[in-house]
Parts: C-alpha cells; structure tokens; sequence
C-alpha cells in the first residue's frame, strides 16, 4: 500500500479556504496523483484541505471520506502555547537547538520539557497515535510497536489531505521518529506530497519507508513558484 500524505495549499485561514495560488496548487497535485491514480481519498474537516482534496476528487470520480482526528484544530488546541509576548505559537515549531538544550527534550518525557509547558502535547500526541492506529487497521495495516501486521494485504493508493502540525506530528508517530527529533529536523510545504510504502512483505509484518518527503515536484511541472510556506526560494 502506498500512503499519500499532502499538505493543504496556500491557505487563507479565516474563512478557512485556499488563495488563488493555493488552487493552483491543489489542481496540480490533482493531476500528479492522476498519474498512476488514487483508490481512496481522505481529509481532514477543514475546509482548506477539504478543498485542496477537490481537484483530485474530480479526476479520479471520488468522494473525499472525512477523517475528523485529522483536523489541523486539534492538533493546534493540543500543542500550541502562548509565547512571552502573549501570541499563541506551536510549541515545538521553535529552533531544534532551542528544543534539545532541555535535558528532558529528547527522553520518553519529552512532554515535560519547557517548550511544552501550558500544552497537551502528552495527551494530544497519544491521540494521535491512537486514531493512527485505528485507522491503518482499517487498512489492514494492524500496529505492533513500532512495526505493522499485514492483516490484509493491500496494493491500494491512499490519500489522505491534512495540514503541517498535524502531518509531522503523525509522521514521527509512522516512521517510529522521537517526536522531537521529527519536529525539529523535518517540515512540509503548501500542497506538498509525502509518500510511504508499507511493502507487502510474504513474513506478514511490515513497517513504512518513506519514498519521498514533502516533494514538490508538480509544482515545478506546472510552473509555480517553488518556495517553501512563502518564505524560501527552492
């Protein structure tokens, strides 16, 4: 099974909808997923992944199945704290050097290093991993560990449309990666494509490798322009 995650495009987050560039975006994932098709397509409540989701919909003559857990709202009401100005902020999207000068930062309680402090990174983390579990299983992918079951063998393309704190909160959660670790060396852009491979190994037990992170590869194709959240040219 193939496991497609993508970030929703450029947003405009009240009302929570996409920009014109953002659609733009949204239509050339569309037509890169096209190439070899998708069979499933979800996404999360929000309108922008929602949105971003429609022109693969269209394409491939599916209907986006909502997965709630996937909400970017969650995950922002789980990890976001306030900062010493008083603005609230994600509480691990700060400098990975800031993050491990905490001794506490990179053991299995992480959640009580300070940038946490104020957040219900513990709580929200283990849901994360929880509604990930439940939904692989789904899949036919049953979680054991770190590695998975292969319940039921799949060679299905899976989409899933969701958001940036969500989408490296859930991904060090797949790929069995400290989460601090994961927030502090990895990010995804507007309307980029990440894929995992759960191999079909004939032993029944698989774990995903990640084939790609946070490509962008169909924006090139379709000559936008190639920059990073809309701060770095790449």
């Amino acid at each position: 099974m193939l496991l497609y995650i993508v970030r929703h495009g450029d947003p405009i987050y009240n009302p929570d909808t996409l920009t014109p560039k953002g659609k733009l975006q949204a239509a050339a994932m569309g037509k890169r997923l096209s190439v070899h098709g998708v069979d499933k397509i979800f996404s999360s409540p929000n309108g922008r992944a929602q949105e971003t989701a429609q022109p693969t919909c269209d394409l491939m003559g599916l209907k986006a199945e909502i997965e709630p857990w996937t909400s970017e709202d969650l995950t922002w009401r789980d990890f976001s704290r306030e900062d010493e100005n008083g603005r609230r902020i994600w509480s691990f999207m700060i400098p990975r050097h800031k993050m491990i000068s905490d001794p506490v930062a990179l053991t299995d309680h992480w959640y009580d290093a300070q940038t946490f402090q104020g957040t219900n990174a513990k709580a929200g983390y283990e849901r994360v991993q929880a509604e990930s579990d439940a939904f692989l299983a789904k899949l036919g992918y049953v979680r054991e560990g770190k590695l998975y079951r292969i319940e039921k063998p799949s060679d299905e393309r899976v989409a899933v449309f969701c958001h940036q704190g969500f989408g490296v909160t859930w991904l060090s959660h797949l790929l069995g990666v400290h989460p601090v670790e994961f927030w502090g060396s990895f990010d995804i852009s507007h309307s980029c494509l990440t894929i995992l491979n759960f191999e079909n190994y004939p032993d029944g037990v698989t774990s995903p490798r990640c084939l790609c992170l946070s490509d962008m590869g169909h924006i090139f194709r379709e000559g936008l322009p190639m920059v990073y959240n809309n701060r770095i040219e790449v």
